[in-house]
């Protein structure tokens, strides 16, 4: 039987050829585990359960109080003084570093939503970006960075879409995996979350994720499986749901067996923030109890200390623990190299990080025309609706980052609960209009705000062109309904296109949009929340200073219908809120997600041969490209990319996946973004993962013998012409 190894198995093209980076040095692995042994055998029986549970430090928690090493922020772990170990300081999240309502009285630089990052396809970005956040992490005094979400979009309406990365799980792991090696770079600890089908916020710490175990191997954790390989976080975040039956942080299958016997992880589990069940998750494989008020009860405490005092595998386990925080603490330095508050932070420059990710990751769906980039001839410019007068929007809850000064427009949801502050629409402070009159001076642009349809309509006759900027906010804890535009917007962009032909659609969202117009519209640009450098990149864009080359890491969906779960699980029985708390302590939710299996978003479209709006992989240029030579030999590839157009420009070649053996299958396996000047062309190399032609078969991976066709695509929907490669059977363990 082979092992893995063998099979020299490495990441797609993107990742190797990404510009060479450099990464903070760490501490051999063997030496900080030997460290940490050393040092657990040193600790007395209250010192060994110290690093393995903690509080959320915030003071709109009642009863909090957070100590004098503390600062406001997602978490607080005590350190050991006597033994040199530092206290672990935790922060939310992917996007930045959190405003958590403005508890700290300070600001930071927000990164565009995860869906936009990963619409670069480009592994540089996601580094630099984490990178970027971390520095500010660590010059806040934070040494533990809640990041690196690497959830699937099993259904594009959770909550939570927008900040995690695709729908894919080639392209999640290397994304995510960059991300924390930029965060990490920093000589602090990243998380990679939530582990594991965490696939929807309706009912989220009680929704229990039904599917096979070959399957979920297949999708959600090959993402973390890949992400782990390529990041090495130091931690892994499990989650609030269920997986067929047990808790995320209290699976024995999904924590033990998998994670740490089968992946051999060595970094240590930290819980979502009140997702423990019971003392019995330690020996389930959770390592720290992570905001502990908001569980039934402290069991990671004293509760821990008197049954390791019982109890031979309890004492075994805790020991286990503290080994696996020491180790990582001392792995990247947080003992020697301590992150201290105060420390400056340079925002111009963070906020060119924040606005080229921005760029890259801008989509242009439509462009009927020509109609973008916009001509400097046009004289009178509507710009219509979405605050773009004062900002462009960002997600909310435990991600939501702002700018020093805090959001540019606030719009309370109301409620009393110690969470309202979180439940806000929020909006950054940079401004569209702001930008594009920068960019066009000569023009006259006129600003409304779009809630009479009948001034905007009148406007837009008046204008040579007309921008209209659409918005749909998303948060944590709760999911869409629909596909559609909130507060009317479906029906002004209709009304205002219908009275100009030269309409220009922004759209600033979080998840899939339904279009039912179009057909009427000039063009459309997926700005998704495009973070605090926002307002500059989609003048940017629209005057064509940056050339869009954004690329759908999701499927936008023609229907609902066409969805494996035409509605989202629950949410029509439910009482919406922010928590996810069951509404009585017997309440029960399923999602089947054994009705698509492994093929998530474009692969079950596949599957069903139903067309999407825009298929995964979709994005249009100001200039055109051409795919063609391809040729696979085993595990690697080649193809060449030409610029077809008049212009520099980006785009990422991809490979897919097409059938297998006679069998219909497609799967992502390689991808490259490839800058080009118009008329030049590139050879791309890439290197397949077997693991994404395989299946999850008797606890293994097996690979059939038989002709295996691959395609070229400019999406997952259009593809070339397929070339075959026998291949012969295999089979390894992880």
């Amino acid at each position: 039987m082979a092992r893995r190894n063998s099979f020299a198995i490495s990441i797609a093209a993107a990742a190797l050829m990404a510009p060479a980076l450099t990464y903070a040095k760490q501490a051999p692995a063997a030496d900080a585990e030997a460290r940490a042994a050393a040092t657990v055998e040193q600790m007395s029986a209250d010192e060994k359960v110290v690093l393995t549970h903690g509080i959320m430090a915030l003071p709109f928690v009642p009863g909090t109080v957070i100590p004098a090493d503390g600062l406001p922020g997602a978490g607080y772990i005590a350190g050991i003084a006597r033994l040199g170990i530092p206290a672990l300081t935790e922060t939310d999240a992917s996007l930045g570093v959190s405003w958590v309502g403005g508890a700290r009285a300070d600001g930071a630089t927000p990164l565009p939503s995860g869906l936009s990052q990963a619409a670069s396809w480009n592994p540089d970005i996601l580094y630099k970006g984490g990178a970027m956040i971390g520095s500010e992490a660590r010059a806040k005094g934070f040494n533990v960075l809640l990041a690196g979400g690497a959830n699937l979009t099993r259904d594009p309406r959770n909550g939570r879409t927008f900040e995690y990365l695709s729908e894919d799980p080639l392209l999640t792991g290397i994304l995510v995996g960059s991300a924390i090696k930029g965060v990490q770079s920093n000589h602090i600890i990243s998380t990679i979350k939530h582990f594991a089908l965490n696939g929807q916020e309706t009912g989220r710490k009680f929704v229990n994720s039904v599917i096979s175990e070959a399957a979920a191997r297949e999708s959600d954790l090959l993402a973390f499986q890949i992400g782990i390989e390529q990041g090495q976080p130091g931690s892994v975040m499990c989650s609030y749901n269920l997986v067929n039956g047990a808790h995320g942080c209290d699976s024995d299958w999904l924590l033990n067996q998998v994670l740490k016997r089968d992946w051999r992880y060595k970094g240590f589990v930290m819980s979502d923030w009140g997702a423990v069940p019971s003392i019995a998750s330690a020996l389930h494989g959770l390592d720290q109890q992570s905001g502990e008020q908001l569980d039934a009860k402290v069991f990671f405490a004293k509760d821990l200390q008197t049954k390791a005092a019982i109890d031979p595998a309890y004492a075994a386990k805790l020991a286990d623990m503290n080994i696996r925080i020491l180790s990582q603490i001392f792995k990247y330095h947080l003992d020697t190299n301590p992150a201290k508050p105060g420390t400056a932070i340079d925002f111009a420059a963070n906020g060119a990080v924040a606005r080229e990710a921005a760029e890259q990751g801008i989509v242009l769906l439509h462009n009927q025309n020509g109609a973008l980039p916009l001509a400097a001839s046009a004289r009178r410019i509507s710009v219509i609706g979405g605050y773009a007068n004062s900002g462009v929007m960002s997600g909310a809850g435990s991600s939501q980052a702002q700018l020093p000064g805090g959001p540019s427009i606030t719009i309370p949801l109301g409620g009393d609960g110690p969470f309202a502050a979180l439940m806000q629409i929020q909006y950054h402070a940079s401004s569209p209009l702001k930008a594009i009159k920068a960019l066009n001076p000569g023009a006259q642009v006129i600003y409304r705000d779009g809630t009479t349809i009948a001034d905007a309509v009148a406007l837009a006759k008046k204008s040579d062109v007309a921008i209209v900027f659409a918005t749909k906010w998303s948060t944590e804890g709760l999911d869409a309904a629909d596909f559609s535009l909130p507060n009317g917007q479906d029906a002004l962009i209709a009304a205002v296109a219908e009275a100009n032909p030269n309409t220009i659609v922004v759209l600033e969202t979080g998840n899939p949009v339904a279009m039912p117009w179009l057909a009427k519209t000039a063009a459309v640009l997926e700005a998704w929340y495009p973070g605090g450098q926002g307002g500059e990149a989609i003048a940017n864009v629209l005057f064509g200073k940056v050339n869009p080359s954004g690329r759908l890491p999701i499927t936008f969906p023609a229907s609902a219908d066409q969805l494996p779960r035409p509605a989202v699980d629950g949410y029509n029985d439910l009482e919406p809120n922010f928590t996810g708390d069951p509404p009585t302590p017997d309440a029960k939710l399923n999602a089947d997600y054994n009705i698509e299996g492994s093929d998530v978003g474009y692969r079950w479209f596949a599957r069903k041969q139903q067309k999407a709006l825009f298929p995964f992989g979709f994005g249009l240029s100001y200039t055109t490209f051409a795919s063609s030579g391809l040729k696979v030999s085993g595990l690697n590839a080649s193809f060449t990319v030409k610029n077809t157009g008049s212009r520099q420009g980006a785009t990422v070649g991809q490979v897919y996946l097409v059938s297998r053996a006679g069998e219909a299958k497609q799967r992502l396996v390689g991808f490259a973004r490839v800058d080009l000047q118009p008329g030049a062309s590139q050879v791309v190399k890439v290197t397949f993962d077997p693991r994404i032609l395989a299946d999850w078969k008797d606890g293994g991976w097996s690979l059939p013998a038989g002709d295996y066709a691959f395609a070229l695509g400019d999406d997952a929907e259009h593809l070339g012409t397929p070339v075959t490669f026998h291949m012969v059977a295999r089979r390894w363990k992880d």
